[in-house]
């Protein structure tokens, strides 16, 4: 029983603590936020506290103490310090001792800001916001001047970050792997779109790995895909079972360069996307009602039957359409042997194009960067703010359970 109370009476005294600091506000007039408000002072109080309490483990004695007499070292006054907090600026007073050996940890020496105004930088940096936006933003809100300078350092502290998760190790087998690129402008000279070639992959235990950001030059190209896809074979992947991908030229050959035994997937949203472009948008619904036939047969032999219904519709008014399906035929047909469940999760790059909308918005905030190195920091930012509460990745799970059941049955002896 005491056991259950205990979190309940924790609970309580919390809030009875905070109803009382509420009151004793109002009694001396304080506000509850802004320079001198109640959360500013109790903030003060727990630095100051936390400080002395270094202080006293230091000395090995406490304040005022008579073991400190002839001890060598006491204590010297302190030393006023402003710092920036999540709440806005604080001015704590630091305690200082005789022989200046004393290294504060709650609040370091030169230190002007708490780890958690860190976080918020990078927060607001990976949501898009430019170095003077950030700025104006703290100043704003928090009352606080933060230079575009120490913005810059801040963010700049995770490229070391962001180096060791490009080069990080991966699982040996992947079920999926979802492949794509987004563009990018460069002011290089000239503002220019660049590249950037992301990869995910599903681990056997069906969570999301976002393997690592790449950037190319020019326009999206299957030889640029090939040095991507070897150097995550270099860090760990032996096997991919599927990759899905978009219809890019040469980089179905790519990928079983690397993974003979991949089997490559078109995404069927893509290859149905690029049909509309070149029908007139008169024809989309009906067009659409026609091919739905072809992507959900039962079988290859039912989809080609399909297909040719659909060609003796359209073909002659739209011939590039039927070339096209027929072109992609054989990275268009690998889902229709697998499962149900599988075909769910490998029919669209659907997995991969959500991540790259959070990109987006990320790069369409900032217009355009100065460099590729700023590029990819932005995006990596982005990609480290994905699931800050574990909620996605919970439902990602739980989505892939029901196919990673049938992978193992279909790629029995890959998937261990």
């Amino acid at each position: 029983m005491s056991e259950t109370m205990g979190p309940m009476a924790t609970e309580v005294d919390q809030h009875e603590f905070a109803q009382q600091l509420l009151s004793h506000a109002k009694e001396q007039g304080l506000e509850l936020v802004g320079p001198g408000g109640l959360l500013n002072k109790l903030t003060k109080n727990v630095l100051e506290t936390a400080l002395e309490a270094e202080m006293d483990e230091h000395l090995g004695y406490g304040k005022h103490e008579v073991a400190g007499r002839g001890s060598g070292n006491s204590r010297n006054g302190t030393r006023s310090k402003t710092v920036l907090t999540e709440i806005g600026p604080v001015e704590i007073d630091v305690p200082r001792d005789t022989g200046s050996t004393f290294e504060p940890q709650t609040v370091k020496k030169r230190q002007r800001r708490l780890t958690g105004v860190d976080e918020i930088v990078l927060s607001l940096s990976a949501k898009g916001l430019t170095t003077g936006e950030i700025s104006a933003h703290f100043a704003d809100v928090f009352g606080a001047k933060v230079s575009k300078d120490t913005i810059s350092r801040i963010t700049e502290k995770v490229v070391a970050e962001m180096t060791e998760w490009q080069n990080r190790p991966l699982d040996r087998v992947l079920p999926a792997m979802f492949i794509d690129a987004i563009h990018v402008k460069v002011r290089d000279g000239q503002v220019s779109n660049r590249p950037i070639y992301v990869a995910i992959g599903v681990t056997i235990n069906g969570e999301r790995d976002v393997l690592g950001l790449w950037a190319g030059d020019g326009g999206e190209g299957a030889k640029f895909w090939l040095s991507v896809l070897t150097e995550i074979k270099n860090r760990g992947v032996e096997d991919v079972c599927i990759t899905v991908c978009d219809g890019l030229k040469g980089l179905p050959d790519a990928i079983n360069t690397v993974w003979p035994r991949a089997v490559v997937q078109t995404c069927i949203v893509h290859l149905v996307r690029n049909t509309f472009r070149y029908a007139s948008r008169k024809s989309w619904t009906e067009m659409a009602r026609d091919l739905r036939p072809v992507y959900t047969s039962p079988s290859e032999t039912a989809a080609k039957e399909r297909l040719e219904e659909f060609t003796a519709k359209w073909g002659r008014q739209y011939p590039a359409i039927t070339r096209l399906w027929h072109n992609d035929w054989s990275e268009f047909v690998p889902f229709l042997d697998y499962d149900v469940e599988i075909r769910k999760v490998i029919c669209s790059t659907n997995a991969i194009e959500s991540l790259n909308a959070r990109y987006r918005r990320a790069v369409r905030a900032r217009g355009h960067f100065p460099t590729i190195p700023a590029a990819l920091k932005c995006l990596y930012l982005a990609t480290r703010a994905l699931d800050p509460t574990g909620r996605s990745r919970a439902r990602w799970i739980a989505r892939w359970k029901p196919a990673l059941n049938a992978f193992a049955i279909t790629f029995e002896g890959r998937i261990t």
